[in-house]
């Protein structure tokens, strides 16, 4: 399967996976904290700009997954995770990339047998597979990329 896939844990410590399509994987983790003197809407533009710069170094995206969460711990991060959400299915549309939220229950599952997995247990599975994420939400990225993987017949 030759398309180039990005997985996403969406916050504003958003960990990112990359499929190119070569068969290669990138991942990290992007901070999209609110800078001093910013108004409330400035890190969702940022946020839309590094998904348009991901999307031209990697010379174009077919698809987008991303973390489904029902539940959160606090207002503040659920406010937060509605505005990228928002934000990451507007940019979606514009750009014609189809897009697929997974819930979190779903993904702990595959990577690791338990729907309740910790972080720690998130981070093994995923270091598991070869990689170092430098935290949980870039393993929660990677994770979830494999999940789209397996799905589309690729175990790469």
């Amino acid at each position: 399967m030759n398309q180039t896939l990005l997985a996403l844990d969406l916050g504003t410590h958003t960990g990112w996976a990359l499929r190119h399509l070569d068969g290669g994987i990138t991942s990290g983790t992007e901070h999209f904290k609110p800078q001093r003197f910013e108004g409330g809407g400035m890190r969702y533009l940022r946020f839309k700009r590094w998904l348009t710069e991901l999307k031209a170094m990697a010379d174009g995206i077919d698809a987008v997954y991303f973390e489904e969460v029902r539940r959160h711990a606090g207002v503040d991060a659920a406010h937060a995770y509605g505005g990228f959400l928002a934000t990451l299915t507007a940019w979606c549309e514009h750009h014609q990339i189809p897009y697929q939220g997974v819930p979190v229950g779903t993904i702990k599952k595959h990577a690791t047998g338990k729907g309740r997995a910790s972080k720690d247990e998130m981070i093994a599975s995923v270091r598991a597979r070869g990689f170092s994420p430098i935290d949980d939400n870039e393993a929660d990225a990677l994770a979830l990329l494999h999940w789209a993987l397996e799905q589309q017949g690729d175990q790469t």
